[in-house]
């Protein structure tokens, strides 16, 4: 057969089907849950009624007399483990908090207790029945609660290791023309994948199997391990398939070590799948947040001062932050720009990475800022943005890679109807409704990190590509599908692709949106591999040796790699010339920029990540812009949010069909940020009181009639060989903002404090 050429680098792959369709609408598609054991035992959890104090001791008895009941662990007979290291620590746990090491209560919801029965159902009858006596002290819930402390987040965690600034803030700040200062507040909010934080634990001697939904399967490999004492090499981590992670299974969790540890003592395979409700505090969460926002601009609209003061909730022992202001302090020109980051320790368990973990709340008080600064100005909001837009960031003068903000509001804007909007609040209405238009910027860092792939090709075109990767949800499958038929011109059906293994070659967490980025760019560099191989087979001379490497991208110059893979290759003449059926090659790809130890690190589960401001000489964002039409009820006071459009730029766009997908949802996630989601909490016991899908809001298909998706033809050669810049957390960062926003085009009434709900409003 002879292959099509791999067609020439294009901003947009094809729009394909999901290579994941059928196995999924059949319930062919295996999770945590589905994967069989022989003769397993099951795990029910009893956590604590407490969010401060000690045990001071369990009454069994009853719970030992259920039939069935094998053992219940406390922290009187647990397996001892080693003490974990905070993933944004450079360790792999999601929390330090970990259970059943001694009596000391840390938050609520804490587990002190496993029960192991023959079935599910004995298991949880039996937890039901252990009787727990407390020595209960008072806790500290958040921000208002007495007892929590404050400090700079700078120097607590190596993740956030600067309050970015420039210039004299304060100098500026006094001597604008115009001048704002604003305070914003969001809530705490939790993922609730649709998955439950199942794990199941099997032994084969002294070798481990864990079936997990996991968004970092050689992270938890590793991890466990560590605090089993184990060598790395005895664990391995399955999930073919993830429902949802949104970042909660980014890390490894306080449970799984725990479960391996009792399915090895019981020599048994366990299989725990927690509630609902226990999943509000077995996993991480989105911490509150507290924003000052002072800006300072001329009479023109040109900001000269910004200082973007935040404050997050962690738990006691460990100094987890978010630190949304390295991405605010950068996004418009400013000459004069200060931030500042806290941390404050409340008796809560640890927040985590949540969908956009920065930018969503950080970027809700600046573009909400941005709008009331323009009320200010008498300015229309889009060309307040305009007037500040910038080819370099403010704080250290680099480059951006590409920056396509104001044409992603000029097509947002046109697709809306944004000249339509009557600029006066309360202006615009139809009926018993007040009809409000708003809108505001998006953005999301590119990042990247290393990955390894092996691709196998065989004689008639079938492929094999195996790479650690992870399906969340997101399209992983296609768009790696997509890359190997593309650079090795095979059609996408013969292409097979394994990945949600840690025995196979390690890719990085499927977080910060650098998944297709990462993981594609090995593949078409695996690809290349084998193509070259192919390539000399028919062309052995040196002369036509070196012009076929130049032909199928090994070249130095990374950005035009994908342009020069344009010579078609007869695979079966290759073939024939090599007297083999398989062509399998392994490589291991890094960024520009990544350190020396990337590839170590990578087979460590540590990730080595290089993009967004941290590059050395530029910066890499995607962008987008957001505009949202409100209707609320001048009697009722009910919200609707009947349309949202939004215009994005992220690079080359792998698949428009799944991209469309994780965009429209993310701008509808963005919607219940603004509206629906948020965790109430009893201040006076530290305790989650909505910890179920009745009472946590999330939306449905009519809270949201209309949702546009424009993806605009963005061409970007500085980021990497496919010229992806991610768009998974793109989407829902600043709708929240432009959904309060448009409140205040409506009524006239400027609210700070998600969400937003009827009895805010006073019309």
């Amino acid at each position: 057969m002879t292959a099509a050429a791999p067609k020439p680098k294009a901003n947009m792959g094809q729009p394909v089907p999901r290579y994941d369709a059928a196995a999924k609408v059949t319930g062919r598609a295996t999770y945590a849950s589905d994967m069989p054991l022989d003769n397993p035992a099951y795990a029910f959890l009893v956590s604590s009624a407490i969010a401060r104090g000690r045990i001071d001791r369990f009454d069994l008895d009853d719970a030992r007399s259920v039939r069935g009941v094998i053992d219940i662990v406390t922290h009187e007979n647990a397996p001892k483990l080693k003490e974990p290291k905070l993933f944004s620590n450079g360790g792999y746990a999601g929390t330090t908090i970990q259970p059943l090491t001694s009596a000391e209560i840390a938050h609520d919801g804490q587990i002190i207790a496993v029960v192991i029965a023959e079935s599910y159902e004995a298991a949880r009858e039996a937890a039901n029945r252990v009787k727990v006596s407390y020595t209960a002290a008072a806790p500290s819930a958040s921000f208002e609660s007495p007892g929590t402390t404050t400090a700079a987040a700078k120097g607590q965690n190596a993740q956030f290791k600067e309050d970015p600034e420039v210039g004299d803030f304060a100098k500026a700040f006094d001597a604008a023309e115009v001048k704002l200062t604003a305070s914003y507040d969001t809530p705490t909010q939790h993922h609730n994948p649709m998955e439950l934080f199942t794990t199941s634990c099997a032994w084969m001697g002294d070798n481990l199997v864990i079936y997990e939904g996991s968004q970092y399967v050689y992270g938890l490999k590793n991890g466990v391990a560590e605090q089993l004492g184990i060598d790395a090499d005895k664990v391995r981590v399955v999930n073919p398939y993830v429902g949802g992670g949104f970042g909660s299974r980014g890390s490894m969790t306080p449970r799984t070590a725990i479960i391996a540890g009792i399915a090895k003592r019981l020599n048994r395979p366990i299989k725990l799948v927690p509630t609902r409700d226990q999943g509000f505090t077995i996993a991480t969460y989105r911490a509150e947040t507290r924003h000052e926002i002072k800006l300072g601009a001329s009479r023109d609209g040109k900001l000269v001062a910004l200082r973007h003061e935040g404050a997050e909730i962690s738990s006691r022992p460990d100094a987890y932050c978010v630190g949304g202001t390295k991405t605010t302090t950068r996004l418009y020109a400013c000459p004069n720009v200060e931030s500042l980051v806290s941390i404050v320790r409340a008796d809560r368990n640890t927040p985590g990475f949540m969908r956009s973990p920065p930018e969503v709340p950080y970027l809700f008080a600046l573009e909400s800022a941005m709008d009331e600064l323009a009320v200010k100005l008498n300015m229309d909001p889009v060309e307040l943005r305009r007037i500040n837009d910038t080819t370099t960031e403010p704080i250290g003068g680099k480059p951006y890679t590409s920056r396509s903000l104001m044409a992603c509001f000029d097509e947002a804007a046109k697709a809306f109807g944004w000249s339509q909007r009557s600029p006066q609040a309360r202006s615009m209405s139809e009926g018993d409704w007040l009809v409000g238009y708003g809108c505001a910027a998006t953005c999301y860092p590119t990042q990247m990190a290393p990955s390894a792939a092996r691709v196998r090709l065989q004689r008639d075109g079938r492929t094999r590509v195996e790479i650690a990767g992870h399906e969340i949800g997101t399209g992983a499958y296609t768009v790696i599908a997509q890359t190997a038929a593309e650079r090795l011109g095979v059609p996408l059906e013969k292409v097979a692709v394994f990945i949600g293994d840690s025995d196979l070659p390690p890719a990085p967490v499927a977080g910060g949106s650098n998944s297709t980025a990462s993981t594609c760019s090995v593949v078409m560099m695996v690809c290349d591999q084998i193509r070259q191989r192919l390539f000399k087979a028919v062309m052995p001379s040196d002369s036509l040796a070196a012009k076929a490497r130049e032909t199928v991208g090994i070249s130095p110059a990374p950005s035009t790699q994908a342009a020069k893979s344009d010579r078609p290759l007869d695979i079966e003449k290759a073939f024939d010339a090599l007297g083999v059926g398989v062509v399998e090659e392994y490589g291991e790809w890094k960024p520009e920029g990544a350190p020396p130890d990337s590839f170590r690190a990578m087979h460590a589960g540590q990730p080595r990540f290089v993009g967004g401001h941290q590059m050395k000489d530029k910066i890499a964002y995607a962008f987008g812009a957001e505009f949202v039409e409100v209707r609320i009820n001048r009697f009722t006071h009910e919200i609707r949010c009947p349309r949202l459009v939004g215009a994005f730029a992220a690079g080359r766009i792998m698949n428009p069909r799944t991209a469309r997908s994780q965009l429209m949802g993310g701008l509808i996630w963005g919607m219940s940020s603004a509206l629906l989601e948020a965790t109430e909490i009893d201040e006076r016991n530290a305790r989650y009181v909505n910890d179920n899908l009745a009472d946590y809001l999330v939306p449905v298909n009519a809270d949201v009639p209309s949702v546009e998706v424009i993806m605009l033809s963005e061409q970007d050669d500085h980021i990497n060989p496919v010229g992806v810049k991610g768009l998974g957390e793109l989407a829902n960062v600043g709708t929240n903002a432009a959904i309060c926003n448009a409140i205040y085009h409506a009524t006239g009434q400027r609210i700070r404090k998600l969400p937003v709900r009827l009895e805010n409003i006073e019309v």
